[in-house]
């Protein structure tokens, strides 16, 4: 009983976790993980500002528009200090994260009654 309801209070713990960085904001446009292209080569202010402008348009052809004129001004940025840049940005929805690879999870453990 009392392994039940330790599980219990470690699900709560990690789902309320993960809520909360969510919340916080990812690293991406909209502060929801969404990699922000160049982002290597601009300033601190430089993502926010984008970041900002992305989260107050109000129709995606907006948005678009504002990635579309990032995306060049990142090339040409790069192409001044020689550094390479993907030809295309990143696709959207693709971020990196927590995906379904190999991972703890809540596995037969070695404690008591393990294995059974």
């Amino acid at each position: 009983m009392k392994s039940i309801k330790f599980a219990i209070g470690l699900s709560l713990a990690l789902l309320s976790g993960a809520a909360l960085a969510q919340s916080a904001g990812g690293q991406g446009a909209g502060g929801d993980g969404e990699q922000v292209f160049g982002s290597q080569i601009m300033t601190q202010q430089e993502r926010l500002e984008y970041r900002n402008r992305m989260r107050q348009a109000t129709t995606q052809e907006e948005r678009e528009q504002i990635r579309a004129q990032h995306h060049e001004q990142m090339r040409t940025r790069a192409k001044e200090r020689g550094v390479t840049l993907p030809e295309d940005p990143p696709a959207r929805g693709m971020g990196g994260g927590m995906g379904s690879g190999a991972g703890g999870g809540m596995g037969g453990g070695m404690g008591k009654g393990a294995g059974r």
